[in-house]
Order: structure tokens, then C-alpha cells, then sequence
């Protein structure tokens, strides 16, 4: 199989979908990659790096979008990549359909085979390919959080940990997951006073277990979700319905009642996002700010640390990218029936339900 792996170009995007030591595997097993001419550059990898372990390095992306019969990506195929996807090609990326229904009737009428990274899921139930990334971005979300709590940066001017004599930020997460635990660990390791709100109560028992003494635990409703974003400096959307648009927990009328200068990052801004006013940003301009709150809803978070996100992201995909080369997709899905759940797109039909069901599209069982 030909394998392609272009230059990301969603806007300060650094990661790269292929180490070097993924080209090597693929070539051993005998298949053909091809690498985008400085694909690797944010993440701190040469073209000669993917050259020595024999990539062809080519210029030119269309060239690889059309050569290649299988496309390894990090970000979800950009308007002016989707008229180079053609039927039969395999398109292995982070999709998130859901936030997007250009993007998935773009992708449906391309024909091709959208397996996504954030569908995969484990025997229990887990998702090993965006766990690496919930992890980076929810630890980001306390360190932009709390640069964005700075005065300079409109905030509130609020130090998270606080000083002696002085209360710490007060830290709302929604959400006990991935990113909800890693950013509740962060923010309690600079002695901020920090609030996890979740439905499951086995989930909430858990990390009343594991966290530290300024980290609570609360059952999330509305109520208890407005008494929250009241008292908070910092509030974290960490919200993830497997392959479906995140449910809206905070509306925009409720920002009326937040603290002037408080902040909110949306880590859910992938899927849609779990705030009315959420809209997708980048790392050039990250914020906006809504009845005078601050919003940070970078969709590419983890992005900006490109070279551990990089190697976190291709520690997992590696082995399910080798089992699509060598078979193809049916045979891998017959071989691994995880990368079932990972098929959102086939042969121009939905295949996956709550993609299907987010815009009332048909669902056709792979």
C-alpha cells in the first residue's frame, strides 16, 4: 500500500500523523510512504530523518493526495483538502464530524473511508487514540487558563494558587474524564481550589479517591452547574459524547452571572462545544470575550505543543495505521473489530450512528 502523510494546514497546526520509526515499519512490511516536504518541521523532525528511513519526500500535496491509498493525518481533512479525497482511499485522521456538516457530507460525497482516531474504541470501552490528546489538553487548559486570567490578557487578574494571606482562583470543571482529570491534577498542584462536576457517580466516587484535599466533587444538574460558574475564576468544558455534538451546559444568559474578567476554555469546542456562546478559534487570535467573559476555544489545542503531542499521538496510532496497510480496511476490520467503531464513512454511507444521527443523515451498518 502507498501510505501519505501531508503538511497539516489547519492554522498552527505542528504535529505530524508519522514518525520516523512508523516509515520504517510500514517500509519493513513492505509498503510505500510518502511525506510532505517539511511535514515534520513544528514537531521537531527533518525531512532527512523520514528520507533515512526511506520516505519519498515530495513537494507537492496534491501529488500525495493522489498517489496515495491510504492518507495518515492529524487534523480533519481542511475545505481545500476534501476535493482531494476520491472513493477507495483510506482517510485516517481526527474527524470530529459532529462539529461539522460540511465536512461530513464534504467527506460522505468524496466516497472515501473516514476512519477517526476519537471514535476507537477499546473492549472497555475506552478510547485509546484521543486519550493522549484529552491528556495534553486538559492539562493546557489550566496553563492557558491561567494566562488568561492575567490582567493584560482582560482576565481578572487572578493568580491560581493565590498567596498566603490571599484565597486561591476557584476552578470549575465540567466533566470527570480524560481531560477533566488531568486539568483537575494541574490545577490542584498550583494550590487552586478546584471543582469536578460529573453524572457518574461511580466516576465522581472515583476521583474523590484519587484527588487531593482543595479538589471536590459534585453531582452535575443545572442548579449546581449555575452555583458553580457563579464562584469561578476559571471554568473548563471537558464534556465528550463518543462521535456526537457535546451537550450545551452553559447558556448564554448564564454568563451574565459569572465574575467579570473569569474565563472559560472549551476543550469541548471540537465537538461543538458545551457553551452556547462557544465558537472555534486559533492560535493566533484564541480569545473572545462574551458579557465580559474571556473565551479560549482553540480547536487544535494540543497543536501548539507539537512535538509531545506528536509523540504522544503517534505512540497509539502507529499499531492500527499498520494493521489498515497491510490489509486494507475490511481485512483490518475483520482481523481488529475495534477499528470498526473507528469507520464513520464508507463508500458514501454513514457508518457511524451518532454521527449518522447528529444530522439526520441514514446510518448503514459497516
Amino acid at each position: 500500500m502507498i501510505v501519505g502523510v501531508p503538511t497539516e494546514v489547519k492554522a498552527h497546526e505542528y504535529r505530524i500523523a508519522l514518525l520516523p520509526v512508523g516509515v520504517e515499519e510500514l517500509r519493513r512490511r513492505g509498503h510505500s510512504v510518502l511525506v510532505q516536504a517539511g511535514a515534520g518541521a513544528g514537531s521537531g523532525l527533518m525531512d532527512e530523518d523520514y528520507a533515512a528511513e526511506g520516505a519519498e519526500i515530495l513537494t507537492s500535496r496534491e501529488e500525495i493526495w493522489k498517489r496515495a491509498d491510504m492518507i495518515i493525518k492529524v487534523k480533519e481533512p481542511q475545505p481545500d483538502e476534501i476535493p482531494l479525497m476520491r472513493a477507495g482511499q483510506i482517510a485516517f485522521t481526527y474527524f470530529h464530524f459532529a462539529a461539522s456538516e460540511a465536512l461530513t457530507r464534504g467527506c460522505l460525497a468524496s466516497g472515501a473511508s473516514c476512519v477517526a482516531y476519537e471514535t476507537l474504541h477499546d473492549e472497555q470501552g475506552r478510547l485509546p487514540l484521543l486519550t493522549p490528546m484529552s491528556e495534553v489538553a486538559g492539562r493546557m487548559s489550566i496553563q492557558e487558563g491561567a494566562k488568561y486570567l492575567e490582567r493584560p490578557q482582560e482576565g481578572r487578574g487572578i493568580l491560581l494558587g493565590g498567596v498566603p494571606g490571599v484565597e486561591p482562583a476557584h476552578i470549575c470543571i465540567l466533566g470527570g474524564g480524560v481531560v477533566g482529570t488531568n486539568a483537575a491534577k494541574v490545577a490542584a498542584g498550583f494550590g487552586a481550589s478546584v471543582t469536578i462536576l460529573d453524572i457518574n457517580m461511580d466516576r465522581l466516587r472515583y476521583l474523590d479517591d484519587i484527588m487531593p484535599k482543595n479538589v471536590t466533587t459534585l453531582f452535575s444538574d443545572r442548579h449546581t452547574i449555575r452555583e458553580q460558574i457563579m464562584k469561578a475564576d476559571l471554568v473548563v468544558g471537558a464534556i465528550l459524547i463518543e462521535g456526537a455534538r457535546a451537550p450545551r451546559l452553559i447558556e448564554k444568559e448564564d454568563l451574565k452571572s459569572m465574575k467579570p474578567g473569569s474565563v472559560i476554555v472549551d476543550v469541548a469546542v471540537d465537538q461543538g462545544g458545551c457553551v452556547e456562546t462557544t465558537r472555534p478559534t486559533t492560535h493566533d487570535a484564541p480569545t473572545y470575550i462574551v458579557h465580559d467573559v474571556v473565551h479560549y476555544c482553540v480547536a487544535n489545542m494540543p497543536g501548539a505543543v507539537g512535538r509531545t503531542s506528536t509523540y504522544a499521538l503517534c505512540n497509539v496510532t502507529l499499531p492500527y495505521a499498520l494493521k489498515l496497510a497491510d490489509g486494507g480496511l475490511l481485512a483490518a476490520c475483520n482481523q481488529d473489530p475495534r477499528i470498526v467503531s473507528a469507520v464513520n464513512t464508507h463508500d458514501g454511507r454513514v457508518t457511524n450512528r451518532a454521527v449518522a444521527s447528529t444530522f439526520g443523515l441514514e446510518f448503514s451498518a459497516l
